[in-house]
């Protein structure tokens, strides 16, 4: 089938660059252009796309006034394009809210000369954005038809600690970890304000975006709960009742070091090869907890397109711990959870606005 596309960015040269990446794939046809929101919200009525393309800063009508006329009127997936600057990238989180399916980082700046750099992961997105059920997202009841920061910069990683010399032990607290990639930052945004602020234990999550956007997604998260939300960095200490988002564009392990003649789980942070095509990846993250915690960790598995998260639930089960997945029905993208199910580890499965209270129910 194929898959008709709508491109809408203020650059022309933009707009002919993603028109052409997007024309390699023999699956996908732009059917047309428009060069500002307003123009979009007219040609999204008119041409009926299966998918738009939607940049975020545009004059007129930006891309999120535009998103919100188009999921009220003319309910459509649509992929965010966007820099990364302090106002995008919270209007980028924001348009989750309206109703974005997902996002793509342009690689430098609104006009993006490089932007050949990321075509497979423009026709990949707009492929799975095809596919995605409105209804979902919560639109689509009555029709047919996924805090500032600075520009984008390496993380200032400090000397590693020195590990403990002390042979590893188990921890005899648990641990709650939680994977999420494609409608990701929505269905965390259902789980971790809802977990309660006297939850004990210490929670790690990553969630598949660039850098850049993880800070502002623990500052939302944050404000929304009553849990302790940042994003982590090098040689965080775990405390119970905080919530550690790995950075973007870093893998996040959990290791044990000697901090003043004590034993502590610390957050270990490094650009290793990427895994399963993503960095951050939760596989890294899950197994680097197996020899700490053993049968205290609890893993939940959301959203997201693609396999990361199988192994290291895998790792968890044959420690004795616990895996919960987020059913099919409530997914934007049943890939990861699917995936853990489908090979018989996961001991949960429920819709996405009953995962907290599973998580707790689990817990205690």
């Amino acid at each position: 089938m194929t898959i008709n596309v709508l491109v809408v960015d203020d650059s022309a040269l933009m707009r002919k660059v993603i028109s052409d990446i997007l024309s390699e794939d023999q699956e996908i046809r732009v059917i047309g252009t428009a060069r500002n929101g307003l123009d979009a919200v007219e040609k999204v009525e008119r041409l009926k796309p299966d998918v738009v393309t939607l940049d975020v800063e545009m004059p007129t009508l930006d891309g999120l006034h535009a998103l919100g006329y188009i999921m009220s009127e003319c309910p459509t997936p649509v992929v965010m394009l966007t820099a990364l600057d302090p106002k995008s990238a919270e209007r980028t989180l924001n348009a989750f809210e309206y109703g974005a399916v997902d996002f793509i980082q342009k690689p430098s700046g609104n006009i993006s000369l490089n932007i050949m750099d990321i075509a497979d992961e423009i026709r990949l997105k707009v492929k799975i954005a095809s596919r995605v059920d409105l209804k979902k997202l919560g639109f689509m009841e009555e029709h047919v038809n996924s805090r500032g920061i600075p520009a984008k910069k390496q993380l200032d990683i400090p000397a590693k600690i020195p590990e403990d010399p002390k042979r590893k032990h188990f921890s005899n607290q648990k641990i709650l970890a939680i994977a999420s990639s494609t409608g990701g930052p929505r269905a965390l945004e259902q789980v971790v304000p809802k977990l309660p602020g006297d939850l004990k234990v210490p929670v790690v999550i990553v969630q598949h975006m660039p850098a850049g956007f993880t800070a502002s997604l623990a500052q939302r998260l944050d404000m929304q709960s009553q849990l302790t939300v940042c994003e982590a960095k090098e040689g965080d200490v775990l405390e119970p009742g905080v919530v550690y988002i790995a950075p973007g564009n870093y893998h996040m392990e959990i290791v044990q070091k000697n901090i003043s003649g004590r034993t502590s789980e610390v957050v270990s942070l490094n650009q290793n090869p990427r895994e399963q095509g993503v960095r951050p990846c939760a596989n890294i993250l899950f197994k680097s907890l197996v020899p700490l915690y053993g049968q205290n960790i609890l893993a939940v598995v959301l959203t997201g397109m693609g396999a990361d998260g199988a192994d290291g639930a895998e790792e968890i089960k044959k420690a004795g711990g616990k895996v919960i997945t987020e059913d099919e029905r409530s997914c934007v993208v049943y890939g990861m959870p699917k995936v853990v199910v489908q090979r018989g580890l996961s001991d949960s499965i429920v819709s996405l606005e009953r995962v907290s209270s599973e998580i707790v129910h689990m817990l205690r």
